[in-house]
């Protein structure tokens, strides 16, 4: 079973990286009022949610303690993530503030995922 975690764990990070890559690619394109949501961003948010409730589910049937408020509380930050990536991705340019919201969200779960013990 660990090494099935493990692997859930290894590609929720590829999950997370292919979000945050996203994001700090087109921080210059952001300056200039040209940033977009790519494919790369959407995708990463959708192999978090899906890797993030298989982990979940495995540590709760190897009976290993899960802390529900924190995992509510990535599950909320990811929901609005990919609701503002989902409804703005065809679009050529994504405002300022919208595109930076989702990069800070992203290092919010990051930071959450880390941190809260």
């Amino acid at each position: 079973m660990d090494v099935l975690i493990h692997l859930f764990v290894g590609l929720h990070i590829i999950g997370i990286a292919a979000l945050l890559g996203g994001f700090l690619t087109q921080m210059k394109a952001m300056g200039e009022g040209t940033a977009r949501f790519g494919p790369a961003m959407l995708h990463g948010a959708l192999t978090m949610l899906v890797t993030g409730v298989i982990l979940v589910g495995l540590n709760q049937a190897d009976d290993q303690s899960v802390n529900n408020i924190k995992i509510g509380v990535k599950l909320a930050v990811l929901v609005v993530i990919l609701g503002l990536v989902y409804v703005k991705r065809d679009e050529e340019k994504v405002e300022k503030g919208l595109f930076g919201l989702v990069g800070a969200l992203t290092m919010l779960n990051v930071f959450i995922a880390v941190l809260w013990t």
